[in-house]
């Protein structure tokens, strides 16, 4: 071995070692930061239970008060059809304006009115119809209400008009029918808790992504001891790299607590993937995001300003990301700008892995992405630091 291979191995040797003991001083800095690891473990913790059991988009057991002008056989017949799991009837009302008082006062989500000779006309023949006034404040849970009533006084309408006609109840299967026959592929009940813990657990991991490294950075300008690092033999690189390693464990480890301790016992989340997959995608993926904190912390001058601007660069990224609104209901515009989004790519490799059992083949164009906008905010990050204290 000639010298200058024992040279270059021994600044290899020094470059990990230097590697090593900043990314051992970002790891005890952030352990002596009390709040801050307090957050992270109830974000990754409480706060993932509370959405995964909290927040459900199914509609169960819907207040519904009745205004009855018939009192007749059919009407108590079609109101006893609103039954749990979708509605409760909490009661009758003597007036419209009584039901709108409850309405407004949030006792009731929805308020169903018969007219007089409800039975009369509907024995006759001529068309009835049934009023219901839904409070659609949650669009979602309203538009449930809605649907779930008209199929219900769909079904009733038939039945009704059969009788009339003297048909029996068997009829109706020996007349040509078109049977709708769907699957539910990936979480057959349509559990609510499986979707709304998994999405807040890839949240919190791109909040934290954001936030741990422009925490990091905010306190060595806070306290002052990034001149002191500049100074010494560290390049811009091996000052910034070492609190990407460390970030980045710290929200592995946090996401293992969420993995084994929330999302397989308390929802029983199937996992149906390699979990190894999925953690070497957050890896890949926290990697790449953690330039944006890397910006940030650059931008600003305290741990408030940084936390500020985390939040407002997180609420897009979210909106945009496809959770909460399918891509396809998105206005043209807005979808372009999702695909600039990397939480869009990270939450389809994620589902597909967990839910779906998808491997690597099927998230390629996912990694793609995450790469090449991750690149990019890392390149960000680092050009901005090195111009900010070169």
């Amino acid at each position: 071995m000639n010298q200058a291979q024992l040279a270059a191995g021994s600044r290899v040797i020094i470059w990990l070692r230097r590697l090593r003991v900043m990314t051992q001083k970002e790891i005890l800095q952030l352990s002596r930061d009390k709040v801050l690891l307090f957050l992270v473990l109830y974000a990754f913790s409480a706060d993932i239970y509370n959405a995964g059991s909290g927040v459900t988009l199914q509609l169960k057991r819907a207040a519904t008060a009745v205004h009855d002008l018939d009192h007749s056989f059919a009407s108590r017949e079609l109101m006893g059809r609103f039954q749990p799991p979708h509605f409760s009837i909490i009661g009758e009302v003597a007036n419209e304006a009584a039901g709108l008082q409850l309405l407004d006062r949030g006792t009731a989500m929805a308020v169903i009115a018969f007219p007089p000779q409800f039975q009369r006309d509907l024995l006759r023949g001529r068309t009835v119809t049934v009023q219901m006034q839904v409070d659609a404040t949650n669009s979602v849970l309203g538009f449930l209400a809605s649907s779930y009533a008209s199929e219900i006084v769909g079904e009733y309408s038939l039945e009704a008009g059969m009788k009339r006609a003297g048909l029996s109840p068997g009829a109706q299967l020996q007349a040509p029918v078109v049977l709708n026959d769907y699957r539910v592929w990936f979480n057959p009940n349509q559990r609510d808790d499986w979707f709304m813990s998994i999405s807040e657990l890839l949240n919190v991991i791109t909040a934290f992504a954001i936030l741990l490294p422009a925490a990091a950075l905010v306190r060595e300008k806070e306290r002052g001891t990034i001149e002191q690092l500049l100074v010494s033999p560290l390049t811009a690189f091996q000052v910034l790299f070492p609190k990407i390693i460390s970030m980045t464990a710290v929200i592995l480890a946090a996401t293992a607590i969420s993995v084994f301790g929330i999302l397989q016992p308390l929802f029983e989340v199937p996992l149906r993937g390699s979990l190894m997959l999925f953690f070497a995608v957050t890896m890949l993926y926290v990697f790449c995001i953690a330039g944006l904190g890397l910006f940030i912390g650059t931008v600003t001058r305290n741990l408030s300003q940084a936390s500020m601007l985390a939040i407002l660069t997180l609420a897009p990224m979210m909106f945009l990301s496809g959770v909460w609104t399918p891509p396809e209901a998105m206005p043209a515009l807005v979808r372009y700008a999702m695909y600039i989004s990397p939480l869009h790519y990270y939450v389809d490799a994620s589902y597909a892995i967990l839910l779906k059992g998808a491997g690597i083949n099927v998230i390629g164009h996912s990694l793609v992405g995450i790469v090449l906008l991750g690149g990019l905010l890392f390149g960000l990050g680092l050009w901005r630091f090195r111009s900010q204290f070169a």
